[in-house]
């Protein structure tokens, strides 16, 4: 590799992150973070990657090394949880970087005890996620379709509820995932080293299908059969944990069991609450007021805030309250129903169905496109420049508005852009339907 490369490896790697859909601000603190989990060279050769899953022969053609001298790199760094390998159906192993949230941040915290300097970096991601702002926003808040989403507590819901899907049921992800891994919770972890952390329990982190697969296989989570990971989501409910995880309905990745306190997407669900950082279940809480005896319950136990206490207005008890709900703001967790000891809180069905993308792929083409990224997808390696080039000149087309972007198809005269401009407006079309 030309040397630099090496010397700016770590800018060049933060560049490379903020190519993902969700982007990752390079900022002093970020490249702080980099020279913790990377090496130089590490960093260098992991900026030339494409942001889709590539083979070892692909990486040695991009690096130029031998395919043997490849594999060990790639090993190593899936080894700290800063690389999957995922196996394919036909034996094919594929090699992916992870984003840096829900990713290698997540990982690099997951096993107790790893090479890295937890302490540290505990430090440094809660002052680059909970003191700056630039990453969680554009994390949580960057658009309309967002990485992760609520799953409804089931044994909140009413006894007659037909229609709730199957991949709304955390229970579900867990009985269905071809490999369920558990690992420390990143966020308590970080909270712990901050001396901040809650009493919740730590080893509940879930993973699923071909990530958790990579992760057992490093020693960064731990295999479970159904029977536990069922046991384990039993003590998330009985802690009033929220299940969040990845906004798909096949192929889950991970599955988070939150607390207000210590997790970051419900820290990002109070911070940025009008921009809908977490997409919601398709239920609502509903309080019955004339059941309610004012308790607060309720209000303790609800993550995001969305639930307070308001004076009932009877001047024959004036300190008499009751439950409120911002119905603007609840997730739809359900865990204030199951919380109320007079049944005085149901789920409803929300008016409007909330969509979830497909899959992983459909979630990742919709969020770049929101973004304004979609180009990062289309011309992907980086590593030629006439990529980079063309992911400039789309990247500026899409972001014209549609009169102009048809004069420029035109003064560009090429039928690809024309053909992606048109998939484009498909794909608009197909996932607002």
């Amino acid at each position: 590799m030309a040397h630099h490369t090496l010397k700016e490896g770590h800018r060049r790697l933060a560049e490379r992150l903020n190519r993902f859909p969700q982007g990752a601000p390079p900022t002093e603190l970020l490249y702080r973070i980099l020279r913790v989990l990377f090496t130089e060279e590490e960093a260098g050769l992991v900026a030339l990657l494409p942001i889709r899953p590539f083979t070892a022969a692909h990486a040695a053609k991009v690096w130029r090394l031998a395919e043997t001298a490849c594999l060990d790199i790639l090993d190593r760094l899936a080894d700290r949880g800063m690389m999957l390998d995922l196996e394919q159906p036909d034996g094919t192993r594929v090699f992916v970087l992870p984003p840096p949230m829900a990713g290698f941040f997540e990982f690099s915290m997951m096993r107790v005890g790893n090479t890295y300097d937890q302490k540290l970096l505990a430090e440094l991601f809660h002052q680059y996620l909970n003191v700056e702002e630039d990453f969680v926003r554009a994390l949580f808040a960057g658009g309309e379709t967002q990485l992760g989403r609520t799953f409804v507590n089931e044994r909140a819901l009413p006894g007659d509820t037909l229609h709730v899907m199957d991949y709304e049921r955390a229970s579900e992800v867990i009985r269905t995932a071809s490999h369920i891994g558990i690992g420390t919770c990143y966020c308590r972890h970080k909270m712990a080293h901050l001396g901040k952390a809650c009493d919740a329990p730590m080893e509940i982190c879930m993973t699923f299908n071909g990530t958790a697969g990579s992760l057992i296989r490093h020693g960064i989570a731990r295999r479970v059969d159904v029977a536990e990971g069922m046991d384990l989501l039993d003590q998330a409910v009985a802690h009033n944990l929220v299940q969040f995880g990845e906004n798909v309905r096949e192929q889950v990745s991970f599955i988070c069991n939150c607390c207000g306190c210590c997790c970051e997407a419900m820290l990002a669900a109070k911070r940025f609450a009008v921009l809908s950082p977490i997409a919601t279940t398709n239920y609502l809480a509903e309080v019955m007021d004339a059941d309610c005896n004012g308790c607060g319950t309720c209000a303790e136990v609800c993550p995001v805030e969305a639930m307070g206490l308001v004076s009932v207005g009877d001047p024959q008890h004036p300190k008499r309250k009751k439950a409120r709900l911002d119905a603007s703001i609840c997730l739809g967790c359900g865990v204030c129903v199951r919380a109320c000891s007079r049944n005085a809180l149901r789920l409803r069905a929300r008016a409007r169905r909330v969509i979830t993308p497909a899959t992983t792929a459909h979630r990742v083409v919709q969020m770049a496109i929101e973004r304004g990224l979609f180009q990062n997808l289309v011309f992907d390696n980086q590593a030629h420049l006439h990529h980079r080039a063309m992911a400039a000149i789309l990247g500026a087309v899409l972001r014209l508005p549609p009169l102009k972007q048809a004069l420029a198809s035109r003064q560009i005269k090429s039928r690809y852009l024309e053909w992606l401009l048109a998939r484009k407006d498909l794909t608009h079309r197909d996932l607002h339907a």
